[in-house]
This record gives structure tokens, C-alpha cells and sequence, in this order.
């Protein structure tokens, strides 16, 4: 709310901590990280604060962006090495090549 009064939601919370709280759980709220319950809290606080609907739908944006332009191209060469090494430790079993040092694959 803009007036300065902040109505209480579930679990008394208030929005005097709710900013900083709704900001620092902006990427678990996002990601789709929160109980239900939380969630709904962040939402009601969203819905009434407009500085954080505003980060949030940036937030939001920007995620939404860099999911799409931010996609490494694997070579295909390197693929079918990975794709060779799993198949061939999963053909000889459990741990192999870590008697040799190796990591687990």
C-alpha cells in the first residue's frame, strides 16, 4: 500500500519486514521453490506494494530472457565423447575407472 499502513497476512506477516523478505525470496518465488503457503504470503505482499511488484516483474523478465539467449551450443563432437563415456561405464559396472584415479563418471 502507498499510504504507509501494511496490512498484516497469514502468519502475521507484515510488510515492514515483508519487503526485504519478498525481495531476498524473489528468485525461490520464481523458480517455484516456496511451500504454497509462502508463496501466497509473497503474493499478497506483491499485490499490495508496488516497488516490489516492479522488481519482481523485472526479475521475472530478466529471467525469462536470459533463458532464451543464454544456451551454449555443445559441439557435437564433445557430445558423442560424453555420450561414449557413460555408455561404456555403464557397461562395465559401478565405479569405474576410480581404481585408476579416475572420477566416478
Amino acid at each position: 500500500m502507498d499510504d504507509g499502513q501494511h496490512r498484516r497476512g497469514p502468519d502475521n506477516f507484515d510488510e515492514a519486514a515483508g519487503c526485504q523478505e519478498a525481495i531476498q525470496t524473489l528468485y525461490n518465488f520464481l523458480d517455484g521453490e516456496l511451500t504454497d503457503r509462502r508463496r501466497y504470503e509473497i503474493q499478497l505482499h506483491l499485490e499490495e506494494c508496488s516497488p516490489c511488484l516492479e522488481a519482481f516483474d523485472f526479475e521475472a523478465e530478466l529471467k525469462i530472457i536470459i533463458a532464451r539467449k543464454c544456451r551454449d551450443q555443445v559441439p557435437a563432437n564433445l557430445r558423442d565423447r560424453v555420450h561414449e563415456a557413460l555408455l561404456k561405464a555403464s557397461k562395465e559396472g559401478p565405479g569405474y575407472g576410480h581404481s585408476e584415479g579416475m572420477p566416478y563418471v
